[in-house]
C-alpha cells in the first residue's frame, strides 16, 4: 500500500511538473513560432503552431537600424541596468552592513523606513519622483532611470545582504580587527567574498527590474536616443514597420540578455535569495 501511494503521489508530482513546464515554456513557444513564420502567416485564419516555411527575415529586419534602432535601445538598456545594478551592490553592501553591525542611534528606524517604500506601489512614486527629476534638470536623460531604479530596488536589496550578512560569524570580523585591519577593510577582505552569492542575488534582481521596467522609462524618456529596449518595443507597435513577426523576433531578443545572465549566476542567485530571506 505505501509503495502504491508513492507511485501516485510520484505520477502527480510528475503531472504538475509537466504542466508548470509547459505553462511557462508554451508562450515562448508561439513567440519564435510568430517570429518564424513569413509576412501575414501569423494572422492566418487557421494559424499553424508550427510554422510550414521558417524565415529570418524577421529577426534580421529587427537587427537592421534602417528598420528598428534595437542595437541602440539595447546599448541604454545595458548601461541603465549594469550601472544601476553596480551601483546598488556598492551601497547596498556598506548600508546593510551598518545595519547589520554597527550601533548608532535611530538605526532600527532608519532600517525599517526604507522598507516602508516597498509597502507604496510604484505608480505612487511616479509623481514625487518626477519633481525630483525635473527640478534637479535630469529629465530624459539615463541619470534619471538610474537614480529611479536604484530607488525603487534599494530597500530590497537592504533586506537581502543585511540578513546574510548576520549569518557571518562576527568572531571573524573581531579576529581581522585584532590584527590590525579597519572597519573598510574587514568589509573588503572578509564580509564581501564570504558574501558572493547574496551579491550576486542583488545584481541579478535588480539588472532584470531595470531591465525590463517600462513604465518609469515611458515618463521619464522621451527622446529615441535615450529609450530603453521596452520602451523601443512599445514605439514599433505606432510605426510603418509593425509586424506581428518582427515584434515576436524583438521581444525574444530583449529576453535573451537576461536568460544569459541568470543561467550563468542561477546557483548563487538562489542561494542568495535562500539565504537572504532567512533572518540571522
Amino acid at each position: 500500500m505505501v509503495t502504491k501511494n508513492k507511485a501516485i503521489n510520484r505520477i502527480i508530482l510528475y503531472c504538475l511538473i509537466t504542466l508548470t513546464v509547459v505553462t511557462t515554456v508554451f508562450p515562448f513557444f508561439v513567440m519564435l513560432s510568430t517570429a518564424l513564420k513569413p509576412k501575414g502567416a501569423a494572422t492566418a485564419s487557421v494559424p499553424n503552431l508550427i510554422p510550414d516555411n521558417i524565415t529570418w527575415t524577421h529577426f534580421k529586419d529587427v537587427l537592421n537600424p534602417n528598420v528598428f534602432p534595437f542595437w541602440n535601445y539595447f546599448t541604454n538598456s545595458l548601461i541603465i541596468s549594469g550601472i544601476t545594478a553596480f551601483l546598488a551592490v556598492v551601497i547596498g553592501v556598506f548600508g546593510a552592513y551598518s545595519f547589520a553591525r554597527l550601533e548608532y542611534k535611530g538605526r532600527s528606524a532608519f532600517q525599517k523606513g526604507v522598507l516602508m517604500i516597498y509597502m507604496f506601489s510604484g505608480v505612487l512614486l511616479v509623481v514625487p519622483l518626477y519633481q525630483m527629476i525635473s527640478s534637479l534638470n535630469l529629465y530624459d536623460t539615463k541619470i534619471s532611470l538610474i537614480a529611479t531604479y536604484l530607488v525603487l530596488t534599494m530597500p530590497v536589496s537592504l533586506y537581502m545582504l543585511g540578513n546574510y550578512f548576520r549569518t557571518i560569524p562576527y568572531s571573524l570580523e573581531e579576529a581581522a580587527m585584532i590584527d590590525g585591519l579597519s572597519r573598510f577593510k574587514v568589509i573588503i577582505k572578509i564580509v564581501i567574498p564570504l558574501s558572493i552569492p547574496s551579491i550576486v542575488s542583488v545584481f541579478v534582481y535588480v539588472f532584470m527590474i531595470a531591465w525590463n521596467d517600462y513604465l518609469f522609462a515611458s515618463v521619464f524618456i522621451t527622446s529615441e536616443e535615450h529609450m530603453t529596449l521596452p520602451l523601443g518595443l512599445s514605439q514599433l507597435f505606432h510605426t510603418k514597420h509593425y509586424v506581428w513577426g518582427r515584434m515576436m523576433a524583438a521581444s525574444l531578443l530583449t529576453a535573451v540578455p537576461v536568460v544569459v545572465l541568470f543561467g550563468l549566476l542561477e546557483k548563487y542567485f538562489s542561494g542568495g535569495l535562500t539565504e537572504g530571506g532567512v533572518k540571522g
